[in-house]
């Protein structure tokens, strides 16, 4: 029997193994880097002895274990009170923002009206000017109207979430176009196509505008400092900022660390619960026209 009529061996392809390792590497070194200032925080609010100085290099164990860290923060910054507020804003920029930019994705992708690209390309132009730059003109707006130092005045602008619509619409766009065709030839108005078909299929990308929102809201400081007078409407990263300078907290490190930990928690649940959806609204749907 001839060696050429017995079967080959399939080849193995070897594993190009050292670029996997030195990816593995980097972002090993990255995660480490972007890790570490948030441990070190998290470790300096539990420790008592660092509420005069922040020992150098930092430390994985506090000196002196303590949660009247905390105590100390809740009794010297009206964290609830804060909190509530921050939550309160935070709410109604999401539901609003949210329910803009699906509206309007859903009537620049599916209605096909004359000008949808046009409408698109305007909302997008928006995100092109600096909030600086219409910071001022938009205060005197507010000013006029009577809406300072109200939630109003966050809520209103959140109407126009440019960057959410060209998400929704993109989304939008993956969805097949058959659902809407099918739901109209059976008497089903617009507003029920949108809210009883695609909305329940819009889930990935709902989650992701959530927590883009979230995240920008809870952290802004500049509007609200601008726009809120009373010190009971302040929200977190505004009473942080007050109660830390007035009443001498800034000299007492770990009692600030306390008090930022505590405003991170709402942050980190919330991406926790929601950021497996960003890889799906990344990759749209994988329905098929």
């Amino acid at each position: 029997m001839s060696t050429s009529a017995l079967p080959k061996e399939p080849v193995r392809r070897k594993r190009n193994t050292l670029p996997q390792l030195m990816l593995t590497l980097v972002l090993l070194v990255g995660s480490f880097i972007m890790i570490v200032p948030f441990l070190w925080m998290l470790v300096t609010s539990f420790d008592w002895a660092a509420r005069l100085n922040i020992s150098f290099p930092p430390k994985i164990w506090p000196e002196e274990p303590s949660i009247r860290t905390y105590e100390a923060a809740f009794t010297n910054i009206n964290m609830f009170r804060y909190i509530g507020n921050s939550t309160l804003v935070s709410a109604g920029v999401i539901i609003i923002s949210s329910l803009s930019a699906l509206l309007s994705g859903y009537a620049l992708s599916k209605l096909r009206f004359k000008g949808a690209n046009f409408v698109l390309l305007l909302a997008l132009s928006t995100m092109m000017i600096p909030f600086e730059m219409t910071m001022i003109p938009q205060y005197l707006l507010f000013s006029k109207l009577g809406l300072v130092d109200n939630y109003l005045a966050f809520y209103l602008p959140a109407m126009n979430y440019a960057f959410g619509t060209f998400l929704a619409k993109a989304f939008f766009d993956q969805l097949p176009s058959s659902l809407r065709e099918a739901a109209v030839l059976d008497g089903a108005k617009e507003i029920t196509v949108f809210s009883r078909v695609y909305l329940p299929l819009c889930t990935p990308i709902i989650a992701t505008m959530v927590i883009l929102l979230f995240l920008g809201v809870w952290n802004d400081m500049l509007w609200p400092l601008l726009i809120l007078k009373s010190a009971a409407k302040y929200t977190i990263q505004i009473g942080l900022a007050m109660f830390t300078y007035n009443n001498g907290i800034n000299q007492q490190p770990s009692i600030i660390m306390a008090a930022t930990t505590t405003s991170l928690i709402p942050v980190i649940v919330v991406y926790m619960f929601l950021q497996r959806y960003i890889i799906e609204s990344i990759a749209l749907s994988g329905i098929k026209q």
